[in-house]
């Protein structure tokens, strides 16, 4: 499924870029839809950071995210580094003694604080206090009143807080907002938000919980996170993408997600797990995308028992992700080449995914002619592997059984007596 984030500039005086602001967009139409606040600050977290990159996106400059008052109670700001982020702080959220608090102790961790779309209300005794902890405040220059906007200009010079006048359309608002001392400019007049998209695998399962819970425990288990992150191609697929950023990128290629967790750290992958939690049942699913997700698992499961079969011991991961990522273009609709790039996979698995023959090509082509029904080609391929014919249709029922149990656990559960 394709993804989408807008990122607008935000200029200073000398009308240079100064930050961006990343905001919620679910196609190429330049305007905010319909969508519960707390969703959509969610999906531009996990599209900015796990599926562009925020690095592509920010150009080195910070971003203004926007954060909601549930997000900013669960700590939500906290995950990411503070010269990444400048936390926005939407005007819906009403000042109050914790709100007040949370702002305290973002700003002792080194977090930028703006208000958004801000408008001084005297009548709340916590407004005063909030602006303690401002950084930034930003101002529509196209909504609010002029008496108002005089009111914030003489507290903010009063506080020597930082100001942007948002919603600019016209040269004359922006003449108007450089002589009233504003800091910086964000608005039409300057640049439209430019929407930026990519591809994303979804997701079909809803291991999130048990893994927070898992995580959380005094020690956690490698072993069942592990399993858990290898039964949900789009997480896996997330893994790698954030693994590959410039932030984490390792010395050497991957050939397990074991060894991708290993690498990005219990702590780091807690943290991804929830943000991923936190939206995790508002996301769009299809059916095309629910049978390839399907089939890529039974793959995988079918590689790994081959490979297994073959040496008579247990194997490497490699094969199990050579048949998991086997259909990814499918999923992402790009090529192939290109996904294997932006993934910091394993060489052989690479290769094989690229159609050169190795023995994890020759395991994953053995799997796709029994998918297929190819008989002669089982018989050709069984004999020159040296395996039985009968085992490996054993393993293609099981490998089915398996992938089936993993994308409706309800069903089968049930199943289960009591």
């Amino acid at each position: 499924m394709e993804v989408f984030v807008a990122r607008q500039p935000i200029f200073n005086s000398k009308e240079e870029v100064f930050a961006y602001e990343l905001l919620y967009r679910n196609n190429q139409v330049n305007a905010f839809p319909e969508i519960d606040e707390d969703q959509a600050t969610a999906e531009v977290i996990i599209n900015s950071f796990l599926n562009i990159g925020i690095d592509h996106l920010s150009e080195g400059k910070p971003c203004f995210i926007n954060f909601t008052e549930k997000l900013l109670k669960l700590k939500l700001p906290a995950y990411f580094r503070p010269r990444e982020i400048v936390v926005e702080i939407l005007e819906t959220v009403e000042p109050s003694a914790e709100l007040v608090n949370i702002c305290k102790d973002l700003k002792e961790l080194g977090y930028q604080i703006a208000l958004d779309d801000y408008v001084f209300n005297e009548t709340n005794p916590f407004a005063r206090q909030l602006l303690k902890y401002a950084d930034i405040i930003k101002v529509d220059f196209l909504n609010t009143p002029k008496d108002m906007r005089e009111k914030i200009e003489m507290l903010v010079n009063q506080l020597k807080i930082k100001t942007v006048a948002e919603k600019v359309e016209t040269r004359e608002s922006y003449e108007e907002a450089k002589s009233k001392g504003y800091d910086y400019f964000q608005g039409y007049f300057f640049a439209k938000p430019v929407i930026m998209s990519t591809h994303d695998v979804p997701s079909y399962f809803q291991s999130y919980y048990e893994m927070i819970q898992n995580l959380s425990n005094e020690e956690p288990s490698l072993d069942r996170i592990t399993e858990l992150i290898e039964r949900d191609i789009s997480l896996s697929y997330k893994l790698l993408k954030l693994i590959n950023s410039p932030a984490y990128r390792p010395k050497q290629k991957i050939n397990s997600i074991r060894q991708a967790i290993v690498l990005l750290g219990l702590i780091e992958l807690e943290k991804w797990i929830y943000v991923l939690a936190v939206r995790e049942n508002i996301i769009q699913k299809s059916q095309m995308a629910e049978e390839t997700i399907r089939l890529s698992m039974t793959r995988a499961k079918m590689c790994e028992e081959i490979g297994r079969l073959r040496t008579g011991k247990s194997v490497s991961s490699s094969y199990f992700m050579t048949g998991m990522f086997s259909l990814m273009d499918s999923l992402l609709n790009i090529p192939m080449s290109q996904i294997l790039d932006e993934l910091p996979l394993q060489d052989d698995i690479c290769e094989a995914l690229r159609g050169k023959n190795n023995k994890l090509k020759e395991i994953l082509d053995l799997a796709f002619a029994v998918e297929k029904a190819q008989w002669s080609r089982i018989s050709e391929m069984c004999e020159k592997l040296n395996v039985d014919e009968k085992t490996i249709f054993k393993i293609y029922s099981e490998s089915l059984a398996w992938s089936s149990q993993l994308m409706n656990p309800e069903k089968y559960t049930s199943r289960q007596p009591s």
